[in-house]
Formats: C-alpha cells, structure tokens, sequence
C-alpha cells in the first residue's frame, strides 16, 4: 500500500462524530445542523429539467475535455463574471467533476518528485483538508501559512524560511477563504505573483465561494482577473470554480479548472487516464447553470437575509463580524472550542465545527483554535433560532 496514506489525518466530520460520540442532544429542541459547508437551498427546476433532458446522453462515452458547449458557457460566464476576453475553451478551460476532485487531481500532476528534495505545497492553515492530502499522496510536504484574526487574516510569507520557498511547487490559496470568508485584493495577488515569479511554483486558486457575496456592486476578486488587472499572463496560475455553492447543486459535482494552457495541457493528460471524464447529462444541467445568473442573484438574497438577521445576535455574544465573502461565520468561542461544540449540541441540539479540526499548529499555534465554523446553510428561520439558542447558550457558560 502507498505509504504516504498514513500520513493522512482523520478528516474533520469523523473528528466531530467522534466528539460527540456519548453526546445526547436536547429532545426538548430540532436539531439545527451549522456543522458543514453543504448549500441546503432547492436546486432551481431549470437546471434539473436540463438533467432529465441530457440523459439521451448516457449512451454515450462521454470525453474528458467535455463537451464545446460546455467550455463554451463557462467561457462566457467568465467574460461576464471576471472581463476576461479571450479565454479559449479548447486550451484554457477543462470541465471537473467538483473543485474537491480536481484539487487533489491537480495536486498530483503539479507535483514534480524527481528534483532530488522533498517538493513543498503551501496551504493556507485553517484549510480545506484536501489541500493537505493530495500533497502528502503527490509525495509533497506541506507548509501552512496562518490566517489569523490579529493580521485580519493575511499570510504571512516571512514565516518560510528561503530554503523552504525554493522547494515550493504549489500554493493553494482560498479566495473567499474557508473558513473565514477572507477576500484576496489586488495587492495581495500582486505580492503572490511575485513570489511565482520569484520561486517558479504553480499557484492554484480555489475559489468555489466566489459566488456567495453581499453587495451585487462588489463581486470578489478573481486570480485570473487580477492577473489580468495587473498586465499578466496566467503563466503559472490556474483558478478552480464550482456550481455546488453557486446554483445549489452539491449532488452534481460540476466544476472547472481554467488558467495556463501549458499547465492544463499536462493535467488534461493527467485526466485522461485518471477515467474523470463528466456524464454527458451532467453537462447538458451545467450548461444551462452557467448560462443563467437570475437563479444565482436570488441564492445570494436568501444568504444575505440570513447574515444580516443572524450576525448581529452572535456579534453580542461572540463578537463575530460579517466576512467578506461566502457562507461562514468564523467565530471566536468563550471556552475550547471543541467543549463549546460538545456542550452546544447536547444543551442546545445546534451543531457547529471546532475550528481547531480545520488548521494544524504551525508557526507555535494552532490558528483554529478558539474559534468555531458556523455553515449558514439552513433556512433563515433555523438560523435564526440556533443564532438564539447560541446566545443563551453563551450566557449561562
């Protein structure tokens, strides 16, 4: 068996089941699941008519490249989302079955073993534990870069030792964070840019949450775009999106990976024998997803009625403020957070996520320590209940 799988850590959501393990929720109270990051809005009928209707497809071997049509939306909605003439769907867009199963994909075909010294893969810390295991199985290290509150979640770069920074590869970064909801700005990408440039890695930009914002006016800034912003090429970069957050379709598993041609050229190859080609039906839903906006303006309403009810009750209690971008609030806890997590379930039936489950101590800390993930996914009035159930909850700790 491939030795580096020991290295792999028990995954956040078994941590948690083991926390629990003993843990009898309050019967007096529903249960409200915060915990997970799964969108719980309907799936709009558009795009399940378009399932239904693509499934003459399954006859069909389906390619991995995709299907014209469906580089040819995602072209478009990256000329509209992000200004980005040009982008040419035969070289610089590969449609993926989700932005998980692409990142460790990705991972694998970014890293280069052969250079004589342990190749290194930055991850933001706390991070999505696929960044960290897709490195350890390219056989990669990691190093983290810490997202704290005290720098208003900005890395810091100095923490890398130079000898690191050349056996650097890969970057991942989260733009909007998971799970702190921070948005990368223009200088951020250009101090990442010149680190690339600098040390020659490849910089990978998850941005799955790009859609779930607060201003219509004030979109989050893409990596390609920012490149773009800034007179550059993608040599080196590469964004990674998905439709799961963005039109309420996590059981579809549809995404994309677009950014340097030379880069994808390799991972299409990659692809090719890693049998990850998309259902011919999924495609047909994807297309008609990523060709409407209409559904995903109202998704973004529904997120921004619950933040706006929701975050001022929590602020009272755990000082938590609204997060640039996505679905999370990061919330600092009173006590553990992993006690907190334990004694909210079990007195309150509202379940969140110990943030000390999404970092790894680094640099002397574990940045998600003392905090908790709260997932604003269930309906506004459940929301709305577990944000008081946590406030008494706070008061009587």
């Amino acid at each position: 068996m491939n030795p580096n799988l020991s290295k792999l850590q028990t995954y956040p959501f078994e941590k948690l089941r083991q926390l629990m393990a003993g843990v009898i929720p309050n019967p007096d109270l529903s249960e409200v699941k915060l915990y997970i990051g799964e969108p719980q809005h309907e799936t709009p009928g558009f795009i399940k008519d378009a399932l239904i209707a693509g499934l003459g497809g399954l006859s069909s071997y389906p390619t991995t490249l995709g299907q014209p049509a469906l580089r040819q939306a995602i072209a478009a909605w990256m000329k509209n989302r992000y200004g980005l003439d040009g982008i040419n769907p035969e070289t610089e867009i590969i449609p993926v079955n989700g932005s998980r199963e692409a990142l460790f994909s990705f991972i694998q075909t970014a890293i280069d073993p052969t250079r004589g010294y342990v190749p290194l893969v930055v991850s933001p810390n706390p991070f999505y534990q696929i960044y960290e295991g897709g490195a350890y199985l390219a056989g990669a290290d990691v190093r983290f870069l810490n997202s704290v509150q005290e720098n208003n979640f900005a890395f810091d770069y100095a923490s890398l030792s130079e000898e690191e920074w050349r056996r650097v590869q890969l970057l991942i970064v989260c733009s909007p964070a998971n799970p702190t909801g921070k948005v990368l700005d223009l200088n951020d990408w250009k101090e990442l840019f010149a680190l690339s440039d600098k040390y020659g890695f490849v910089i990978a930009s998850d941005e799955c949450y790009s859609e779930i914002y607060f201003d219509e006016a004030k979109p989050p800034l893409g990596g390609m775009q920012a490149a773009k912003l800034l007179g550059r090429n993608f040599d080196r970069l590469v964004m990674l999106s998905s439709l799961s957050k963005r039109s309420n379709v996590p059981g579809m598993r549809s995404g994309f990976v677009a950014g340097d041609a030379a880069v994808l050229k390799q991972y299409l190859l990659y692809r090719t024998y890693h049998g990850s080609a998309m259902s011919p039906a999924i495609q047909a839903a994807s297309i008609a997803a990523w060709k409407d906006e209409a559904h995903v303006v109202a998704n973004r309403e529904q997120y921004r009625q619950k933040f706006a009810a929701v975050t001022p009750l929590l602020s009272q209690v755990l000082g938590t403020s609204m997060p640039d971008a996505s679905f999370y609030l990061w919330a600092r806890t009173p006590i553990p957070d992993t006690e907190f997590a334990r004694r909210l379930a079990a007195d309150y039936n509202v379940h969140v996520l110990p943030g000390s489950f999404l970092a790894r101590p680094a640099h002397g800390i574990n940045p998600g320590a003392g905090y908790v993930r709260i997932a604003l996914v269930a309906p506004l009035a459940d929301c709305l209940d577990a944000a008081n159930r946590i406030q008494q909850f706070v008061s009587h700790l």
